[in-house]
This record gives C-alpha cells, structure tokens and sequence, in this order.
C-alpha cells in the first residue's frame, strides 16, 4: 500500500472535486457592541466568491478569474475586525456609506423651512445604534440558493449625525450565476430627509496587492461632471469633460493624466470627482468599465443611481492596509450614489426622500474576461 503525503493527497482531493456549488456559508469573527459579527462567504458555480461582513455591510474579498483561469481577489480588504475597528484604519475600505455619501456645503442644508447641521459624531445617544452605516453591526439573514444573498439591516434613529427621520434600511447582496454582485439598496423613513446610500470598494483588477491601477483601462459613461470649489464640493455647475484630463469616453489609463496641472486634480492629489452618469437616474445603465490587459479581468459597473464619484486612491493607506501592500494609486473606487452637495443644489437630481416613500437604488459588478 502507497502512504501518499499531504501534498498529494490535497491535489487528488483537488482532481476529484466536481465543479463549485452556489452558496453562502458563514464564519464567526468576533462581536462589537454587543453583536455578533460574521464573515460571510457567497460562491456560485463558476467559483466566482465574495466575502461580506455584516460590521458595516463591508465587501473584503471578490475572487475572479483571468484569461487563464487565475483567481484573484480584485478588491481591497482587510484581514480581520481588530483590523477595521483600530484607531490606525481610514478609508472605509468595502464599506457600506450612509446616510449621506460624500460632500454637503458646510455640512448643512434645510428641507423646507427647517435646517440642519451634520457631524459625524453629532449622535443623538452615545451608543452603538447611533454610530455612522460603515461603524455599525448591521443585522443579517441569508438565502440560498443557486444565487446566494446576504440581506443587512438597520435602524437609523432621527437625529443620528443631525439627519431627520428614523431611517430602516436594507442592504441586498446578491451573487449571480453570471458573475454578477448586485447591491440592492431599499429605505423608508418616517420624516423628509436626504439619503444617498453606495459602497465603497477600491478595485484592482490585476490583485488587490499587485500595485498601481495607472495602466488599467477606464471607461466612464458620463459627458459631464460637476464642477467643484476649493473643499471639493460642487457648485452646481455642470462641466463638459470633452478634451479635459476628466474624459474618460474611451478606455484611458488611469494614469494617463493623474498628474495634470489641472488645479483640482492638483489639490486631490489625482482623481476625485463626481461624473454625471448618461442616462435617466432611476434606470439600470452603464456606468463605468475598468480593464485590466495583463490579467484579461474586466468590470463594468451599472446602476441606477445619478452619479459616479470616481477616486483613484491618492493618499498612502493607513499602516493596517499598507502592510498588506497596498499602497497610494494602488486601487480606483467607482461608488455609484447620488450627487455630492445635491441637498442645498435644486438643479441637481434630487436625493429629497419624503416620509413614507420608498428610496431603491441598484449597483450591480459584472465581472467578465476581455476577449
């Protein structure tokens, strides 16, 4: 009788496997606030996986493969909940971002005749239920199936960070058959409020760790931006990007104009702005295509959302995600979500949720290979 050793025993398990099963499985990974935190894992049939946790609804992983059938996380994350709770992590790496991503002028605006001031730690109540979507312990159930979902949830109390209205909150992540990973974004509220709910990953499509984006290929389906002050925040204005640094109509290497004496791009240090998504907001569109020539990988980016604040990773990370090797430029985020500043800019699409109404937006990353 042959003895055979464990690397020969791990690749006859290997060969004998049959193809992937969908599903999604689920790891313990410590508590906060008196929750428990989870790792889940979705995989569908290609073998395609995804990684969630439900501490703030964060994306850690998306595995896929190259043109020669290569896996490879193409989204940067961290290892573990120490990592993204220690005082060192900015970033928001993955991170679900609510109740208002991005910029609002001075951070207030008025509904009606009532204003509002917001602050991060402006919290009603110190406590765990009162912290921003990203810091939060969401609630979470699954389903599975041959395209397997993690369903979070919230309750975001009137007050929290000065926004009116108790917000509940459903998050969708869905893991299709065709290597698609779809967001679903639902809310109601009981009072007016603004809203504008995306997520915050920063893809590489080469790796996560396998340096610079520069001579990846973007593509982003919008004719214009909105124009910005000197704190990045637009003014209303809306700026044709034809024959700017900011036109990315044909796959462009990121690189390609990073460094620009375009004064914005000068004072963001590389890429950080808004484009207005070609379409009607509301519809399922194009929104940007990322490729990457050497591995082959692909994502293209629809959404129903009005906006697409394009950052292209321009300050060095902090020491818990450098020492995993990623570094400045080293990944680009797409975060499809409503406009920055559009609570106190009436020209822009609305991000006004009134009480009662259903707020639903949809961002879905469709994975491919070139051809």
């Amino acid at each position: 009788m042959k003895i055979l050793c464990a690397a020969a025993l791990l690749a006859l398990s290997l060969s004998l496997a049959g193809p992937a099963q969908a599903a999604i499985t689920s790891l313990s990974w410590g508590a906060l606030d008196g929750k428990g935190v989870n790792l889940f894992t979705l995989t569908n049939a290609k073998g395609m996986e995804a990684r969630i946790t439900n501490y703030g609804g964060v994306i850690t992983s998306v595995r896929v493969p190259d043109k020669n059938g290569t896996m490879a996380n193409v989204v940067q994350g961290l290892d573990s909940l120490n990592d993204y709770t220690s005082v060192d992590y900015k970033g928001r790496y993955g991170a679900l971002i609510g109740r208002f991503a991005n910029r609002i002028k001075d951070n207030a605006f008025s509904i009606g005749n009532l204003n509002y001031r917001i602050s991060r730690d402006a919290y009603v109540l110190k406590e765990a239920n009162n912290k921003p979507y990203d810091e939060r312990v969401w609630d979470a159930r699954t389903r599975d199936g041959d395209e397997p979902q993690l369903i979070l949830s919230l309750l975001d109390r009137n007050g929290t960070m000065g926004f009116p209205g108790t917000l509940r909150v459903e998050v969708t992540y869905t893991l299709t058959k065709n290597n698609v990973l779809r967001i679903a974004y639902r809310a109601i509220s009981d009072k007016d409020t603004v809203i504008s709910l995306t997520n915050h990953a920063y893809f590489n499509m080469a790796g996560d760790a396998s340096g610079p984006v520069l001579d990846q290929l973007l593509t982003v389906n919008a004719d214009t931006i909105t124009a910005v002050d000197e704190q990045n925040v637009p003014t209303g204005v809306m700026q044709p990007v034809a024959g700017t640094a900011f036109d990315f109509h044909r796959p462009t290497p990121i690189g390609a104009h990073i460094n620009d004496p375009d004064p914005v791009i000068q004072r963001a240090k590389g890429f950080d702005q808004n484009y207005a998504i070609n379409g009607k907001p509301g519809t399922l569109r194009l929104a940007a295509r990322l490729h990457d020539p050497k591995s082959g990988r692909v994502l293209e980016e629809w959404t129903t959302q009005a906006g697409l604040q394009v950052y292209s990773a321009n300050y060095a990370p902090p020491t818990v995600a450098a020492t995993k090797g990623y570094h400045i430029h080293g990944s680009v985020a797409l975060e499809a979500q409503g406009f920055p500043n559009a609570p106190n800019i009436p020209s822009f699409p609305s991000t006004l949720l009134k009480r009662d109404a259903q707020y639903a937006e949809v961002t879905e990353y469709r994975f491919s290979i070139a051809p």
